[in-house]
């Protein structure tokens, strides 16, 4: 993934409830951002006309609705994206899931939730789970990439993990990107388990999700830039490292 240009490292999150707002967001990043991600509420919100918008400026999209169902119905979801230029999907599921939704892809990349950024461990002893949120993550990765998904979303916390672990090449995009050098120090935060972009890409990312801190910044093209460096410095770390 080291030919994957600067400007499409950062994905930004278009989480917003208006169309509109969405549309100003992509205008006023255009060049400097190539890659944007479209969640449950926007899709609600806009439906294809804001896809259509982005990709027909030359921009990738990232549809990240999180399909989990039957298997066939998410076969059946999947097709629905196929000519519509969209470059990543996500998906939840077990084994068959992942199979009709790989099966149907057609050019969209397919990438497996592994477990959201906005859990933790004692999120996974609520639920039942005995073990780390490292060793889920893995153990859903790794079957993900066997069936055949392009990628998985998981956090830079698990990447280094993952590169690691899995023999076969395969996307990592990692949500719960937060600028700055005291991440740990971050409270109220509905992620949990975050890092930053630098960080990120030395554990092995291929791709930073960021919405917020780009967002809610007062001057969002300078942020863009300070992420895009430490995103840079990280790579250039990485070659130099073999």
């Amino acid at each position: 993934m080291n030919d994957i240009p600067l400007n499409e490292r950062i994905i930004f999150a278009l989480d917003f409830a208006d169309a509109e707002v969405a549309k100003d967001w992509v205008n006023k990043l255009d060049g400097h951002v190539k890659f944007f991600k479209v969640g449950l509420q926007l899709f609600l919100a806009g439906w294809w006309p804001v896809i259509d918008y982005i990709v027909d400026r030359g921009n990738k999209v990232m549809v990240d609705l999180k399909f989990f169902d039957i298997p066939e119905t998410v076969g059946l979801a999947v097709q629905q994206l196929v000519n519509r230029k969209v470059t990543f999907a996500t998906i939840h599921g077990n084994d068959p899931i992942i199979r009709a939704a790989v099966q149907h892809k057609e050019g969209v990349k397919i990438l497996a939730v592994t477990v959201l950024t906005s859990f933790d461990e004692s999120d996974m002893k609520a639920m039942g789970f005995t073990g780390s949120v490292e060793d889920l993550v893995l153990l859903r990765s790794r079957k993900a990439v066997e069936l055949g998904c392009d990628g998985v979303v998981s956090s830079a916390r698990e990447a280094g993990k993952l590169r690691s672990g899995i023999e076969k090449s395969f996307m990592i995009v990692t949500p719960g990107i937060r600028p700055g050098a005291n991440v740990d120090t971050i409270q109220n935060d509905d992620q949990k388990r975050i890092a930053t972009a630098k960080d990120a890409f030395r554990n092995g990312a291929d791709y930073v999700v960021i919405g917020r801190p780009i967002s809610t910044s007062p001057d969002p093209l300078a942020t863009v830039e300070a992420i895009q460096r430490e995103i840079d410095e990280a790579l250039k770390e990485q070659a130099t490292l073999g």
